[in-house]
């Protein structure tokens, strides 16, 4: 059974916090990303809240949680802050992590800074930022898969999807992506109810006007931005990559090249899911984290 709950954190924000699993059980931290909320792990829960303490937090910007109007406020190092921040306010000295799209950068970030609270680390498609941001320079087929993150940081956007409607904007969301039948009614309006909170567009928004990763225009020559050059620290705890290799914004060329920014990498490979795996098929996923948790 998944409880809610508001937690203030040192930050200077409010997270909304579901939690579900026995008190005194392992502690795993859950990060959802774009455009979702701790709900995207709803199909997870069920099939391992008996084993493990399921943390499962709005981050910073979406649906329950507080959302900053000041863009600095989205800063990654905030980001990470927030999840240190909430393992204190919970109580666990040691945890395993497990994050998906934008909730996998925020994790990839505490884990190349070497947490020391972080125990495992579990990736649903999401990349490694220095193959990503390497990948959308040399790689044409990802920096044209990425051209949607350029789009999402122009200003007005917010506006433009709100003049489209929250329904087209979720079928523009999911339809790529998934079979929009396999949503529920019940779910499609969580999401719209979500996003039509007051900030919530520009908060969700905010992660992709924030982030490091530079996306280059289709036919624009670019190279490396310094901190590709300067490179990053190596990753020591064990990582478990978990993709649904039918993702079309996140290709398969994400899983090349890790081996040698991680010390202990296995890799599960999804064939006939997509970038939403993680509710899409939620069974191999579940026995994927379960087998490496």
């Amino acid at each position: 059974m998944t409880e809610q709950q508001r937690i203030d954190l040192p930050t200077g924000v409010t997270l909304n916090v579901a939690t579900a699993g026995p008190e005194d059980a392992p502690p795993v931290i859950l990060l959802h990303g774009f455009p979702e909320s701790h709900r995207t792990w709803r199909e997870i829960v069920p099939r391992l809240e008996r084993d493990y303490r399921l943390i499962m937090p709005d981050q910073r910007g979406f649906a329950g949680s507080d959302k900053p109007h000041d863009l600095d406020a989205y800063r990654v190092d905030k980001l990470v802050a927030d999840l240190l921040a909430l393992a204190q306010a919970l109580g666990p000295d040691k945890f395993a992590l497990v994050g998906h799209d934008w909730g996998g950068a925020v994790a990839w970030a505490a884990a190349i800074r070497n947490g020391p609270h972080i125990s495992k680390l579990a990736i649903l498609n999401s990349p490694h930022p220095l193959i990503f941001q390497k990948t959308i320079i040399d790689d044409a087929k990802q920096r044209a898969a990425s051209q949607y993150i350029r789009r999402f940081r122009e200003t007005g956007m917010e506006r433009h999807i709100r003049d489209m409607g929250m329904e087209a904007f979720f079928e523009k969301s999911f339809e790529p992506h998934v079979d929009l039948a396999a949503i529920s009614e019940e779910e499609r309006q969580a999401y719209i109810a979500e996003w039509s909170s007051d900030g919530a567009l520009e908060g969700m928004l905010a992660w992709y006007r924030m982030s490091p990763i530079e996306v280059p225009a289709i036919d624009e020559a670019a190279d490396y931005p310094d901190w590709v050059l300067s490179g990053v620290p190596d990753i020591h705890v064990p990582v478990k990559m978990i993709w649904g290799m039918q993702d079309k914004a996140l290709l398969p060329c994400q899983l090349k090249g890790l081996e040698g920014l991680i010390d202990d990498l296995s890799i599960e490979r999804i064939e006939d899911a997509g970038h939403f795996a993680v509710w899409e098929k939620p069974e191999p996923v579940a026995a994927a984290l379960r087998d490496f948790l």
